[in-house]
């Protein structure tokens, strides 16, 4: 146990309230501010993307002992459903049997960690709106408005969780040597609902993301506890099939009679849920540093905010709060070299999952209906099950493997691209994918490589 400090964290969403209860039990006295009402008391709909929790996320829970109580309100999805006009649905496995990323609500999870949170011990203020810190002393500012009074509380510490407009990171790139960029995707989403049917009972398969691929824009749908669903379309703000062209409910029904023509029996309430419910963006941000001293820490979507393709912002997040723990537990009270070791750690890392959200929106919304991505994913995987010493798939990588690191992910992938593309350029492949031919060509590739 460390040193108890006074710790301040701005921000109750996940991120900074399951770091608030790494803290806690760490011996610290922690504060949570959250300029927002407290979750638990509003409905929390229109704006949330289902999360898809995987091995980095649960690693974290388990570690703290929360694991299996938020498995409570998980689903597990073990493959993707890709729905293509009037076929068959094509169903593609995640991983190796057992393996599996969970579905929850981000509400519900966010309602369930801070109730964990406060049985821990920890104090949260709502609607406490933080402007300013100042750096050198840990000490929030907090007030009504940015230019009325404020009241000082400092801290020995401050962390900024305070997702990727966070007002402490604003603070910081005010610093000389501060670097800070931010990019905004052409593609935003909307949120939708598939219900239950008039049982109560999943009316698409329960334990799949599905997903309707349509090149640069697609619709996604994850499941609830409740029966339900939570879709999503992703779709470019301008352009011949784009936000823009969707003004009226004519509009709307005919772009997904004649593009997603299985959704209509399923989503009854479309028209109401595509005009009740925000246009929203999707932002890549990144910066660095990501500490100051030893007083104040960005962590999670406040240091790098990455698009939801991967599923992988909540995990990222959540991994950043593992590899703390790591560096508080090998250097005690000395949290100058914790911050400087943590950041040093993690900036490669988030950068690398950046990189890889983008470039898995074309996975998902083009190559999961080519036939060519199918056929070149039966391969590795057939390569993978006969030589799972040599080599595990890329998303494999990234969500289930537990040595792996994002940036080694990319690397690996990257490298194992190369390959199959030489693989698939081989005469007749659809005909002598399975043969030993095939698993030659990889092994001597591979042996090149090494």
């Amino acid at each position: 146990m460390q040193k108890q400090k006074n710790i301040a964290v701005v921000g109750s969403g996940l991120v900074g309230t399951l770091l608030a209860i790494y803290l806690k039990k760490a011996g610290h006295n922690v504060s949570v501010y959250d300029r927002s009402t407290d979750i638990r008391t509003i409905e929390f709909s229109g704006r949330s993307i289902n999360l898809a929790m995987s091995n980095r996320g649960w690693a974290a829970l388990e570690y703290i002992g929360i694991a299996e109580e938020i498995k409570e309100i998980a689903i597990p999805m073990h493959k993707r459903a890709i729905h293509i006009g009037e076929q068959p649905v094509n169903f593609q496995f995640y991983g190796k049997e057992g393996e599996a990323i969970y579905s929850i609500s981000r509400g519900v999870l966010n309602r369930k960690m801070i109730d964990i949170a406060e049985s821990f011990g920890v104090e949260f203020f709502f609607e406490q709106k933080v402007w300013y810190v100042t750096l050198s002393t840990a000490t929030l500012h907090i007030g009504v408005d940015e230019r009325g009074k404020w009241e000082d509380h400092q801290f020995d510490m401050v962390f900024g969780a305070d997702g990727a407009f966070s007002r402490i990171r604003h603070r910081m790139q005010r610093q000389s040597m501060f670097n800070y960029s931010q990019e905004f995707l052409s593609i935003g989403y909307k949120e939708l609902n598939i219900p239950p049917d008039t049982n109560g009972d999943y009316i698409i398969d329960k334990n799949s993301l599905h997903i309707w691929p349509k090149g640069d824009y697609m619709l996604s749908a994850l499941p609830n506890l409740d029966g339900s669903f939570n879709a999503i379309l992703f779709m470019p703000f301008e352009g011949e099939n784009s936000f823009e062209k969707l003004k009226t409910i004519d509009d709307v029904i005919d772009f997904f009679k004649k593009n997603f023509p299985d959704t209509i029996a399923v989503m009854p309430k479309l028209v109401e849920d595509f005009f009740k419910n925000p246009t929203s963006y999707l932002v890549t941000m990144k910066c660095f540093p990501w500490t100051h001293s030893d007083k104040v820490a960005l962590i999670g979507d406040a240091s790098h905010a990455i698009v939801p393709f991967y599923g992988h912002g909540m995990n990222a997040g959540f991994e950043d709060i593992t590899v703390l723990n790591q560096m508080m537990m090998k250097y005690g009270d000395d949290w100058e070299t914790i911050f400087k070791e943590y950041e040093k750690e993690r900036k490669p890392n988030t950068d690398a999952i950046a990189e890889l959200s983008y470039r898995n929106f074309m996975e998902m919304s083009s190559d999961t209906a080519n036939e060519q991505f199918l056929l070149r994913k039966k391969i590795e995987k057939l390569f993978s099950d006969k030589h799972p010493e040599l080599w595990l798939p890329l998303y494999s990588m990234v969500t289930f493997a537990s040595d792996k690191t994002y940036n080694e992910a990319l690397v690996i992938g990257d490298e194992q691209k190369k390959i199959m593309d030489e693989v698939m350029a081989l005469e007749n492949i659809s005909e002598i994918w399975n043969s030993e031919q095939v698993e030659k060509l990889i092994l001597n590739l591979l042996n090149q490589k090494s």
